[in-house]
This record gives C-alpha cells, structure tokens and sequence, in this order.
C-alpha cells in the first residue's frame, strides 16, 4: 500500500509487469492502482462526510494485479468465457462474440460451451419447475446462461442458419432446461420468430416481381415501400419523368442520407473483419459478406450517377455542364451537413476521377465560392495523411452528443441535436484488412492470438457504436426521387473516359481543373509509414508519379491491378493559378470502386528493420487471387512462400515444391532465389505482386534482371 503526505502524487492507473502462462494460455499481467481511502495518522478514521482542512493527510492506494488473456487453445477460449473476471477483464467476452467466426464457427463454440443436460427424474418423483431449475442452476450455469444472452442479442446473426436454424435450435433446447423462465429464453424464441418472419418475407419478394411483371417489354413497376426497391432495377432502364438534377439540393442530399443509414444499420460488424471481407473475391464467395457488399454497391451507384449526369449529355456547353458540377458539390456539402460521409466520399470521388476532373472548360466556368468548398471538402479525405482528418472529424462528430431513442417521450417532436453520423465505410475495412495483414492468427505452441482479436474488437466496437447513434436519423423516403437515382444512367469505365474524351479533346492541358495531385501507392505509404517510426527513411519516392500504383478495392467486382487511382485534391498556395494535372494518358480509367487507404500499424516484433506490403497469387485455375503478407528485410524465401501458401489456405508442407517470381512490367517475371532475402533480391522500382508457381511449371521460366 502506497501513502504520501500533503498531495497527491501523479501515478499510472496500470502499469505492465509481464506475461504469464497458465495451462496452454498466455496472459499478460499488469499492476492495477486504486485510492482505497483518506486517512489522518492523528485522527484516525472520521466521518467521510466531514470535510479535513489537515494537510498531513495520507492518501492510501491499492495495488492489485489484473490478468488480460493474450493467446490460447480454443479449448481455453472458450472456458475463458465462463470463468472470466468480467471486472478485471471486461473486453475478453464482446471481443470474443464479436470476432469468433475468424477462426472458429458457431457450431463448434457451442459444443464447447453448452453442458450437457441434466439425466431425467423418475417418474415418481414430482417436483416443481422451479425446483428444478434452482437444482441444476449453478454458479458455472448462470456464467453460461449470461454468455448466451449476451450472444443472442449483440450478434443474432450468428445463428441464422436457414431452414432449420439449427444453432439457434440448441441454444433453444438447453435454456429450455436451464433457465427456461428467463430472459434468455424468451429472446431466443424471440429470435427464431423473427427468422421464420423473415423468411417468408424474403419469399414474398421472390414470388412479387412475377406477380407484378407485366406483357413482355414492358418495364417492371417497383414497390414504392423501401428505398431499396428503386435500386434494383434492370441495367439499360430508359428514365421515364424528371432527372435526378430536377430535385433540390437538400432532397437528393437527404434521399442518400436515407438510403445510406438504412444500409449502415444492417451491416453485419463481423462481415467487416479481414479475413472474411479478403475472401470476397475467392471462387464460390459471391455471398460472403452480403451486408458490406450491399454499401459497396450503394456506394458505386452515387458515384455512377454522378458521372451519368455530368458525362451523360455530350452535347452540353461548358457553362450548362458546369451547373451540373456546382449542383454536386452543393450536394455533397449538404451531406457533410448531414454528417453523411459515405455519399460525400462517393461524389467527391466521382468529380475528382479522370474522366470528370481533365474537363478544363467545365471546371472554368465553375465558381471560385464553390471551387473553394471542393477543395475543403476534399481534404477530408486527403490520402497524404492517411485520412487524418476523416478521422479527427469522425470522431469529433462522434463526441457530440445527438438525441438518443430511449431520451425521446412517445409523441414528441424530433430533436434538433445533430444526428449520425454515417461513416465512410472504407475506412473501418482498411484498418481491419491491414490489421489481418500484419498480425498473425497463431503465435508459437498453436495457441490463437487472441490479441489481435482485441484490436479487431476496438473498431468493430466503434461501428456499433455509430450503427446506434444512425438510428435517430429522422428521414423519409420520396418516392420520385428514389426512382431518379434507380433510373439514372450509369457509365462503364471505358464508356466514361470516352465520353470525356470527345466532349473535351486530350490535346490542350487542362489548367483550369482543380489542383490534384497523384496518390501514393499502398505498399509504398506503408513502407514509409513503418520506416518513419523505426527511424529510417523508406525505399522508393512517394511523391513520384512514376510510382507503381498498387490498390486495395472496396468493390467486390474488381480486381487487383485494375484501373489507375483518382487524383486528390488539394489547397493551392495563395494567389497562385491552378495547375494541370497533366495530359491524360488513353489508357487512363476510371476507378469507379472505392478506394481504400492504410492506417498505421506497428510493426510487432520487429525493430529497427524496414518492411513493406507485398501482394502474392498463386499459378492455378482460381485466377488471379491475392493475398497481402507483410515483408520483412529478415524474411528470406522459403518463410514467405509458407506464409504465402497458408494465407491461400494451402498445406505449408508443399513449400518445397513451389517458386517465387515476382511480377514485372511487361508480361515479364523475376525469379526469386530459393535461399534469398526477398526484401533485397526483389525489384524495388516494380509493384509488390509476386506469384507461386509449382516447380514442374517454372522450368520454363526464366529469371530476368530487375530494370
């Protein structure tokens, strides 16, 4: 017990003292200080009401040790889960539910944790219900009891499990018998009532569109029920009424606000974790991760109808297309009014892509006023900070407090406190896709790193948190509007680019669009990043526009390698002319998908070493699937080949029999030794995509100097 005289001594509320290890688990330890009591060494013990003018009185602490699980056998896992002190370690249960389902499934943690039942009374002994369940309700049952609970009603999802649900089935049986009066009981019934409800409403939209078809060449007629009704239509629709532009500014802001919150609040937090939204584009996953999936779509249908209605009509004189853009941008501030981030982000990205932003007589003809609030809308999403500022802003937004549903009285007007806000998802899957990346998910003896399931946890966390604070959004839909947006023309990529192209000829510069500069590529800010906290400067220029441009998309339809990056924006210094981004190559695309940028994360376990991002495929039927590691200037061949093959889910005893290339420009390979550093012996001027290939097939490829 610490005592010190005459003030209080500023001390760590925890300090860590080490690691401990218990049975297959690791835990680390810290030292936990509490103020127990005031004392007065001549007066003793006193009323603590009455207050003390002594200056000798003592201040006493206690020190207590608190005990946080780092890594363990499932086995462990799922124990912990029962026997936890939930005061000393109130995160290691909601982090576990939270991201069980990256390594083990429902079913598995069930069998692990539910008891079996109780053997059957005789037939003559009678005894009460209730008796029953005060005989077998034990302290290890309640513990059990109260996970399940938990469980049920943080992450229901977890138990859908179409037709016969049959998770939910055993956790039905056995509160049946444990607490089959309980809260727990009542909500799993709940549960599987609203499963079987909205089943049959999703087979009663299934059976609509036949009812509702008409003869055929006719178009369908949506239900004017839900937002998403008028996003679902056939591509090539021919608009019927007014224009999306037609609306005001505040409705259309509103009307993606609307559609924005609603797709927010259904994304499934679990969905967004590394390892499950990296598997989007494997064969066979086209319904893994349907919630995100559902803000992606949303995402590059903004972004597609901002480009329609600006590229839409060739024929446009440079001021009429400029309104168009004014309009947008007005649009997008009333978003950022709204706390809206996500639409924001969808139409900034669309006015800052190639084919928009080189149309130097639209931009011309564009107010400086609003050329000005572009340019500050853009630096919320500035990629030369790594989003910085979204994220001060985000959390600022965050910190203000809005109406909350249960301060509300029934019947009473809506509050004017600001409400949200919706985020930007991408930022969230960047983080935890980098964080998949650069920790591991076994540590040394098979134990599971559940560490890194903590960090998960933390932003897993803050997406709930924001899902709760979305709900009192107080918005309606507007029918016409939401048919707008469903009937608005999308442009392809190439479409788009082409468009631009005979609207304004690539021959001239463009001095009059928006000062942009390039971004950076991901493996390179990374680099960088890792390289700046250990002290050393990175390999490569990030400023260089030569720079290969490797991308991690938010879309699920697109690929690795696909088209080039947009250009971001940024302040010119004052009374300084614009600049031109330069002449646009033929080859420039548009990246319609979202693009994602990468948080900073430590390097664990290594210091003072440099390491970067680099991405591997494997040579087989599956296409072009990869899958990012973190490289090391200690890791050597045969290590990352192992790493390489378990991220693809491949048996690392196979190592031996496969080759390492590096990808370079041209269609051509660099052939990496068998015993040599990878971080030395690749070309640092290529992107960091390598490709496995079995030793049978490499023989005929051979290994070219990096130029």
């Amino acid at each position: 017990m610490l005592r010190t005289a005459g003030k209080e001594l500023a001390l760590a509320p925890l300090q860590d003292w080490g690691e401990e290890t218990e049975d297959g688990a690791v835990y680390s330890v810290s030292l936990r200080r509490q103020r127990s009591q005031r004392l007065s060494p001549r007066e003793g013990p006193r009323d603590s009401q009455a207050p003390s003018a002594n200056a000798d009185t003592f201040l006493h602490y206690r020190t207590s040790k608190v005990r946080v699980l780092r890594a363990a056998h499932l086995e462990r896992l799922v124990r912990e889960l029962v026997s936890v002190d939930r005061e000393q370690d109130p995160g290691f249960v909601p982090a576990f539910l939270a991201t069980h389902q990256a390594f083990v499934p429902t079913a598995r943690v069930l069998g692990l944790l539910l008891p079996p039942p109780p053997p059957p009374l005789p037939p003559w002994v009678e005894i009460k219900k209730t008796e029953v369940q005060d005989l077998s309700f034990n302290k290890n049952l309640r513990a059990v009891v109260s996970v399940l609970g938990s469980w049920l009603q943080d992450h229901p999802q977890d138990f859908w499990d179409p037709p016969a649900h049959s998770d939910l089935d055993i956790v039905r049986t056995f509160l049946g018998w444990a607490a089959p009066l309980g809260a727990e009981a009542l909500e799993a019934e709940k549960l599987l009532r609203d499963f079987l409800e909205e089943a049959e409403q999703e087979q009663e939209e299934e059976e609509q569109p036949q009812a509702l078809a008409g003869p055929p060449g006719t178009a369908r007629t949506p239900s004017p029920d839900s937002p998403e009704s008028y996003l679902e239509g056939e591509e090539g629709l021919v608009q019927e009424g007014p224009e999306l532009l037609d609306f005001s500014v505040d409705e259309v802001a509103e009307q993606l606000t609307l559609i924005d919150v609603e797709l927010f609040s259904r994304v499934r937090p679990c969905e967004c974790l590394g390892s499950v939204w990296s598997q989007r584009d494997r064969p066979g996953a086209a319904g893994i991760a349907p919630t995100v999936r559902a803000t992606v779509t949303q995402f590059n249908m903004v972004t597609g109808c901002v480009l329609g209605s600006v590229l839409g009509a060739p024929g446009l004189a440079a001021p009429q297309r400029a309104q168009r853009l004014e309009k947008w941008i007005r649009i997008a501030q009333h978003c950022r009014e709204l706390r809206n981030f996500s639409s924001l982000r969808a139409i900034l990205s669309a006015l800052q892509s190639n084919p928009i932003y080189r149309l130097k007589s639209s931009w011309g003809a564009v107010s400086r006023e609003l050329l000005s609030t572009f340019r500050k809308l853009s630096q919320i999403f500035s990629d030369e900070n790594n989003h910085l500022s979204s994220r001060e802003i985000l959390s600022q937004e965050e910190a203000t407090e809005g109406p909350q549903e249960e301060d509300t009285p029934p019947g009473s007007l809506p509050s004017k406190l600001p409400s949200g806000p919706v985020p930007y998802l991408g930022t969230f899957l960047t983080d935890l896709v980098m964080l998949d990346t650069a920790l591991p998910d076994m540590l040394e003896g098979n134990l599971i790193n559940f560490e890194k399931r903590r960090k998960e946890w933390e932003i897993l966390a803050r997406i709930q948190q924001l899902q709760k604070r979305c709900r009192s959004y107080c918005l309606s839909p507007c029918p016409p509007i939401l048919a707008a947006l469903r009937a608005q023309r999308q442009l392809s990529e190439e479409q788009s680019y082409r468009v631009s192209r005979v609207i304004e000829p690539p021959a001239a510069s463009c001095p009059s669009s928006p000062r942009v500069r390039r971004r950076i590529s991901l493996t390179k800010r990374l680099s960088a990043k890792l390289s700046r906290e250990r002290g050393s400067s990175p390999g490569g220029s990030p400023g260089d526009p030569s720079s290969p441009t490797s991308r991690l998309c938010f879309s699920s339809s697109m690929s690795p390698g696909s088209p080039p990056s947009s250009p971001r924006m940024r302040d010119p210094p004052p009374g300084s002319p614009p600049a031109s981004p330069g002449p646009q190559s033929p080859s420039s695309k548009l990246p319609v998908a979202l693009t994602l940028s990468c948080p900073r994360i430590p390097l664990v376990g290594q210091q003072g070493s440099e390491a970067r991002v680099i991405r591997v495929s494997i040579d087989n039927d599956h296409g072009n699937l990869y899958r990012s590691i973190l490289l090391t200037s200690q890791d050597k061949t045969p290590s990352v080949v192992q790493r390489a093959l378990q991220k693809h889910n491949v048996a690392q005893s196979w190592a031996h029999n496969y080759q390492l290339f590096q990808v370079l420009p041209g269609d051509r390979e660099l052939l990496i030794p068998d015993n040599a550093n990878v971080f030395y012996a690749m070309s640092p001027a290529a992107p960091g995509d390598f490709m496995l290939r079995q030793k049978e097939q490499a023989r005929h490829t051979t290994s070219v100097p990096p130029t």
